[in-house]
């Protein structure tokens, strides 16, 4: 996204930088990341929308040009090969959970997508990556009702927009408000458990959130899945949000969510990277995650 943008290649670097220091690259099975099928593209956004993007990034290809699509969100040459792959592979990761061949799945992938509506671009995202894979799950799978789960500091306003109303989905979320893209708060669609939390909140008060707003939810609804907006933006180094979180609390998120998938849905995660720009508790963030997928 050009030189200085906070959603860059370093990124992935340090995340398998930790991974690796930590040993955690020893317990995980890598995958490369296909192309999405464009048929799963349209699953979750307008076809029109997917054609002109298309053929948008592959015109840069070409040319060799960066270009803006929106005042947060730029476009290279490598941008079409890493938004076809970051959604291909979270649908590969869905495949290979429901097949069994994985018991879970953590997606270090870039551009992140939840913000990223039915047809256009926005705040980094091209494609609704968690999205994309959920309706696969539904549509193409045949599971029956799944979870989306977003921690990211920043509402997922794409995803809402994909499934508010869909009563196969339940999300749920928690994030800074008023803070970008100042949405999710006024949502009062039955499937949606949009919790907004005031600058500074720490751990101790998501934590209190989720108990008191996610978990009945999640107990009632019985996914088949969970899919979870992995975005470690939260954490209180990190300068793009306001809130207080640390490691322990990404690790206390996740076992709970464990628990609601081992209970209702075979244990089935997949879980796609979000937001998260202080390379280091980001890098730390994520390994406290997958640690904890890991190791239960």
């Amino acid at each position: 996204m050009g030189a200085g943008h906070p959603e860059c290649p370093q990124r992935i670097r340090a995340i398998e930088d930790q991974l690796r220091a930590q040993g955690l690259d020893a317990l995980m099975l890598p995958f490369d990341a296909p192309m999405v099928a464009q048929s799963d593209l349209a699953l979750a956004h307008d076809l029109n929308y997917v054609l002109s993007l298309d053929d948008f990034l592959q015109q840069l290809e070409e040319t060799g040009d960066t270009r803006a699509l929106d005042p947060d969100t730029w476009a290279c040459p490598g941008t079409r090969s890493a938004a076809w792959r970051a959604a291909g592979a979270a649908v590969a990761a869905t495949d290979a959970v429901i097949d069994g061949r994985l018991e879970n799945a953590f997606c270090a992938i870039r551009p992140p997508g939840h913000h990223a509506p039915r047809n256009h671009t926005m705040g980094f995202c091209f494609f609704n990556n968690v999205g994309v894979a959920a309706r696969h799950a539904l549509d193409v799978r045949g599971l029956k009702k799944v979870a989306i789960v977003d921690f990211d500091v920043h509402h997922g306003n794409g995803t809402e927009d994909i499934f508010a109303g869909d009563e196969r989905v339940l999300m749920l979320s928690f994030f800074q408000h008023p803070f970008y893209p100042f949405s999710g708060a006024d949502c009062h669609v039955g499937n949606m458990v949009n919790v907004p939390v005031p600058a500074r909140s720490d751990g101790k008060a998501i934590r209190e959130v989720i108990e008191a707003y996610w978990w009945h939810r999640l107990e009632h609804f019985e996914p088949e899945m969970i899919f979870i907006s992995a975005g470690f933006d939260g954490h209180r180094e990190d300068d793009l949000g306001g809130l207080g979180l640390v490691e322990a609390d990404y690790a206390w998120i996740t076992a709970k969510l464990m628990v609601i998938a081992n209970r209702f849905a075979k244990g089935r995660i997949v879980s796609c990277l979000e937001g998260g720009y202080n390379l280091s508790s980001l890098a730390r963030s994520v390994a406290a995650h997958v640690r904890t997928l890991i190791e239960g």
